[in-house]
């Protein structure tokens, strides 16, 4: 019976790989890889020839009825471009077909940036929460992190360099100024794990590079009211970004302890004393 191998790969360093993983990638008959380029240097590294074909957002719509159609008779292999598929990864939509057409599917563990993070962080790891990639758009992330705002767990996520000084912004502004481990191109030459306040890190990463994973501490008993003033900052500062009242009143209550219906009296204040 052909089978789907789930298979982890290095998250930066390529000896990071498991014998087994590399035993998989040599019998199957193909790799489904997110990038090719990445994958190929992989394979390079430890003299595997196997057949590569790529599969991400962009194409996996028409590259599906292909793997799958190979799956029929022969073996495959996914991989991402580092850790494990599935996560935060187009794979999932392989594994799910893969599934519903029978195929059985075996993992093979390795790296995963969420795990590495967590080990050197020092926060709880016993129970913690994994958003993934936050949403791009600014009203969605900010609704979102003011769900997460009285959530005692560790929560981890993933950023990308172009929008990691945003998303700190926004955790500021939606859960006040908490504990958080940056860790910046793990296992990679420049490494760098930085631990602080949210903004300290803001000041810190002025112009980020690489990868980052994000750990971020959680509530610890009761809420600390924030100050008056650095409410009023924020209100100023998301107001002059468009966000609509109710996602500013939302994130900025959750952060305070206030009640929705106080911040929002300070919204209308500040609309009145600075009209458009």
């Amino acid at each position: 019976m052909p089978t789907l191998y789930i298979v982890g790969t290095p998250i930066g360093n390529l000896e990071d790989i498991t014998l087994r993983a590399l035993r998989i990638l040599c019998e199957v008959e193909l790799i489904a890889a997110e990038d090719t380029r990445t994958t190929r240097k992989l394979l390079n590294r430890h003299n595997i020839k196997t057949k590569l074909t790529s599969f991400h957002d962009h194409n996996k719509r028409g590259k599906l009825p292909f793997i799958l159609k190979v799956l029929e008779s022969k073996d495959v292999a996914l991989v991402s471009d580092a850790g494990v598929p599935s996560i935060s990864d187009p794979g999932a939509d392989l594994v799910r077909k893969a599934l519903e057409s029978g195929v059985t599917t075996v993992p093979i563990p390795g790296p995963s940036a969420v795990t590495t993070a967590l080990s050197v962080s020092g926060t709880p790891a016993n129970d913690f929460i994994f958003l993934g990639f936050p949403p791009r758009r600014k009203n969605e992330r900010l609704s979102l992190l003011a769900t997460l705002s009285a959530e005692s767990r560790t929560t981890v996520a993933f950023e990308a360099p172009r929008r990691l000084r945003q998303t700190l912004q926004d955790m500021l502004s939606a859960w006040g100024d908490r504990t958080i481990v940056l860790c910046r191109e793990l296992t990679k030459v420049h490494e760098e794990i930085y631990r602080g306040t949210i903004s300290a890190a803001l000041s810190r990463f002025t112009q980020p590079r690489g990868e980052f994973t994000l750990v971020v501490e959680g509530v610890e008993g009761k809420r600390v009211k924030i100050e008056e003033n650095w409410i009023e900052s924020e209100l100023v500062r998301l107001k002059a970004e468009g966000l609509r009242a109710k996602d500013v009143v939302t994130a900025l209550a959750a952060a305070s302890g206030l009640s929705r219906r106080s911040v929002y009296q300070k919204w209308l204040d500040l609309k009145k004393d600075n009209p458009p």
